[in-house]
């Protein structure tokens, strides 16, 4: 009996799938179970093609199954946050992407302090086809505070050529990673994940400040968006304060 298994990235945690055929049968059992090790096992090429496409309904399903998980009834919290409107026109998405800054993972709306975003985070992404690359932006529309924000957009982040299933540090870093260290209000940070049409096909912008996400896809024809997740913060210090 031959075993194959491979790691699924998932939105909450990694999903391992376990797919288990006789040689004599095309018959496979599949079972999926949460497990954050990573296991290498060779496969004949019939069972990777089939690992391949089950990879990609499943990452199309969890994207979905993420999507509905809302209460009914309740807004994105991307429109909610305005995300959607200051930085991003409305996308569907269609990748996983996770972003954990250590032990604390990115979801929409978490508020980190400036002291748990020193360090660049760990940025995971999906898809099915290596030979497939994103480009993620890390932006601050709130900069240098949400009541004026006359740098708006402000770019702390800027990885190319990320190929699919791996994660921002195969990538190509374009702009270094600047912490953020708001010093008035709440700010959101935003990433933002894009497909690329090809390899070496996106550049840095000639400045941080002032920097457009829609006219930047625009320019490299990235089109919408694929996926985008955000976090709130401000000075350590700071007591709130209204995003006006």
């Amino acid at each position: 009996m031959a075993l194959a298994t491979f790691i699924v990235a998932g939105f909450i945690d990694k999903f391992e799938l376990v797919v288990e055929s006789r040689p004599d049968s095309i018959d496979r059992d599949i079972k999926i179970k949460v497990d954050t090790r990573l296991s290498y096992i060779n496969v004949t090429r019939v069972e990777l093609v089939f690992i391949t496409k089950l990879r990609q309904k499943l990452s199309v399903f969890l994207s979905l199954a993420y999507s509905n998980s809302m209460p009914r009834g309740s807004r994105d919290p991307l429109t909610e946050s305005r995300v959607i409107g200051d930085v991003l026109d409305s996308f569907t998405r269609s990748i996983a992407l996770r972003v954990s800054y250590g032990t604390r993972e990115v979801n929409n709306g978490v508020e980190l302090k400036p002291s748990h975003v020193v360090n660049q985070p760990r940025v995971d992404i999906g898809g099915d086809d290596l030979r497939t690359f994103y480009t993620l932006v890390m932006v601050d529309p709130d900069a240098p505070s949400p009541s004026d924000p006359n740098l708006r957009e402000y770019v702390h982040w800027m990885v190319t050529d990320i190929p699919a299933t791996t994660g921002a540090s195969f990538g190509q870093e374009v702009m270094c990673y600047e912490s953020p260290r708001p010093t008035v209000g709440i700010h959101r940070f935003v990433f933002v994940l894009f497909r690329q049409l090809g390899r070496q096909t996106v550049y840095a912008p000639g400045w941080r400040q002032n920097f457009n996400t829609g006219e930047f896809a625009e320019l490299y024809n990235l089109g919408q968006p694929v996926a985008a997740v955000y976090f709130n913060c401000q000075r350590e210090s700071g007591s709130g304060g209204r995003r006006a």
